[in-house]
């Protein structure tokens, strides 16, 4: 066995015990202040918890263009189907301009091979076909108008730009990440508990949810409990709302979470 601190310093010269002791004084206040504020390690009833957002998403490009207008700062608020950015769309633009006139040319043409049957200078056949080229028209029509609904990036929920990956007049591929986008509604807690505390945790469960960056204690219960177990470690994942809508906590924050003597 490897002698301790102890022995090792007893066989060195004066010196040498010096510098071992100064180096244990050193590292004692770094071993205290590696445990976070306010947690517990050793308390069995501490769950580590992390808040995230009700909804987030990475909002990507959905064709091949250049930005030429970027709206999304880090930080910055985004309400519901704003503009978050904007695609050089000049080649599109064209492609739904030629659909519409070639649509506007087989109607023309349908309407004169009908008059032609009427005539009798046109069959059935020649009718057909010409409503067929229409109905081919409608869809290339109808194709071009969404393809011009990728030119803008469009929020679907109002929240705050997490992360933003482009650059203004960058050229991006399609499904090329733009921005992060989190909601700014209320945040939800997620843990792993271990799968022997099933009896004790259900939906409505009171929580006492600590939190390290602001070392303050809010109130939550549990809304969610998944339907499975982890057979390997033995837990269960659950998502608990906190009470009200506390102002100072932020995505991204961590702590304990523990159940109270009378949940």
């Amino acid at each position: 066995m490897a002698p301790t601190l102890p022995e090792r310093a007893m066989r060195y010269p004066c010196a040498e015990r010096f510098l071992l002791a100064a180096l244990l004084l050193f590292a004692l206040p770094w071993a205290h202040a590696a445990k976070p504020a306010g947690e517990n390690l050793d308390d069995p009833n501490a769950i580590r918890v992390l808040l995230a957002p009700s909804l987030e998403t990475t909002l990507s490009s959905e064709m091949n263009g250049t930005v030429t207008d970027l709206r999304a700062s880090l930080g910055k608020t985004i309400a519901k189907n704003a503009v978050i950015a904007q695609m050089n769309c000049a080649e599109v633009q064209a492609r739904a301009s030629v659909a519409k006139a070639e649509l506007n040319m087989a109607t023309q043409n349908l309407a004169a091979k009908r008059s032609l049957r009427e005539l009798k200078a046109a069959g059935d056949i020649e009718v057909a076909m010409a409503s067929t080229d229409v109905e081919k028209a409608k869809g290339a029509l109808s194709l071009a108008k969404a393809q011009l609904g990728y030119c803008q990036v469009i929020a679907p929920f109002s929240g705050r730009i997490a992360k933003v990956y482009v650059k203004p007049y960058q050229t991006v591929s399609a499904g090329t990440p733009i921005v992060d986008l989190v909601s700014d509604g209320a945040l939800k807690v997620r843990l792993n508990v271990p799968s022997a505390l099933l009896v004790r945790l259900r939906s409505g469960t009171r929580l006492d949810i600590t939190i390290h960056e602001t070392g303050k204690t809010y109130p939550a219960h549990v809304s969610a409990v998944n339907a499975r177990v982890d057979a390997v470690a033995q837990t269960v994942e659950l998502e608990a709302q906190l009470d009200g809508a506390p102002q100072d906590l932020v995505a991204g924050m961590s702590g304990v979470a523990r159940i109270p003597a009378n949940p």
